[in-house]
């Protein structure tokens, strides 16, 4: 039989693809070969020979039909238990399917109707909500400073896609940036810590604050942005309420990819995860006194990250300071003892950068 191959841009080409080299098998080494071999009797290779008869030798006539059931298991819904559910929900907001059940039975039963399940129930509840007939809220309490009343707030709850990394492997400097904070207790208040690096050239940046917030998350990026000596293209953050809002917002005014961690998998971190232990080690545990001014204790940590991207070799990189790492593989060799120089002699002449934010903070360059 002479085939017509018009099956390239067909969205089943590789099934039809298969069956025919059955055929082919088929036609070579007969059916009980072929039933060993692919488990196909005489008669589907036959069937399958029909349809292209029947086809006029297209091989598209081989492509499986719809394997969907032609007669469908009907839902055992009434109107009387569509109305329970939505006026169950109304009287108790966020009741689920396991709640409403019980309830919906017994009055199935007292109403002579069918008893439905409690995936039914909440497909009911999710067209609902489609359909607007069911509100999806959950209420907020505010403080009113001028009269010391509380407030309540329905705001609807919609759920913004994150992005996730996936298999995403950075190629140059700042195609990703991990960001962490560390919380620490002292003196019966909290102080944060905000810590960044780089995948590619493990260049690192950190600062600390008073309140973890989505502002000073942004003025933490903001800050990094000053002292990286490359473009930050993408950044990878865990599920924290501070690298939302005003963070997530600023990232995508600066055109940055924000990557979100699967929740409870601080192993997708891992690399500022690291970089949050060995910076308590090496600088935070000898200087906790002083976190508690977190501008004074900002100044003494610009120094300890002078001396980390510029001078202190790390084995993942070549046993090369980040800088010397990257001027040497993403700039070129000449120039590299310069830079070095120009990171370590900063700590006695760094140029203090105001922040965008405050007008109180300051950060180093390290250029």
């Amino acid at each position: 039989m002479n085939y017509i191959y018009n099956i390239s841009s067909h969205p089943k080409k590789e099934e039809i693809e298969k069956r025919l080299e059955i055929i082919k098998f088929f036609d070579e080494f007969g059916p009980k070969a072929t039933e060993k071999a692919f488990s196909k009797k005489r008669s589907t290779i036959y069937l399958w020979k029909q349809k292209i008869s029947k086809g006029g030798g297209k091989l598209s006539a081989l492509a499986p039909g719809d394997k969907a059931p032609k007669i469908r298991s009907k839902r055992k819904l009434t109107d009387q238990t569509v109305c329970f559910i939505k006026d169950y929900r109304l009287a108790h907001p966020g009741a689920d399917q396991v709640t409403i059940k019980p309830a919906l039975d017994v009055f199935c039963l007292q109403s002579n109707l069918p008893c439905v399940c409690e995936a039914t129930i909440g497909n009911v509840i999710r067209e609902l909500k489609e359909r607007g007939d069911l509100p999806d809220y959950y209420i907020k309490t505010t403080l009113d400073g001028k009269t010391g009343k509380l407030r309540f707030h329905r705001t609807s709850r919609s759920k913004k896609k994150k992005l996730r990394l996936g298999k995403y492997i950075p190629q140059d400097p700042g195609d990703l940036v991990q960001i962490d904070a560390i919380t620490f207790f002292l003196m019966g208040t909290k102080r944060y810590i905000i810590t960044a690096i780089d995948i590619k050239t493990r260049f690192a940046f950190a600062y600390s604050y008073k309140t973890l917030s989505s502002a000073s998350a942004r003025d933490f990026i903001q800050k990094l942005e000053i002292v990286a000596p490359f473009e930050i293209k993408a950044a990878q953050t865990d599920n924290g309420s501070e690298f939302a809002k005003h963070f997530d917002a600023y990232l995508e005014q600066r055109k940055i990819t924000h990557y979100w961690n699967y929740p409870k998998s601080p192993k997708s971190n891992c690399y500022v995860e690291n970089f949050n232990g060995l910076i308590q080690r090496q600088y935070v545990g000898w200087h906790l006194g002083e976190l508690i001014e977190p501008d004074e204790f900002n100044k003494g940590l610009i120094k300890y990250l002078l001396w980390y991207n510029g001078e202190k070799p790390h084995r993942s990189i070549c046993k090369l300071p980040p800088l010397l790492y990257y001027v040497n593989n993403f700039i070129g060799s000449q120039k590299s003892n310069m830079l070095v120089d120009a990171a370590i002699s900063s700590q006695h002449r760094s140029k203090r950068v105001k922040s965008n934010i405050g007008a109180e903070q300051s950060v180093c360059l390290i250029r």
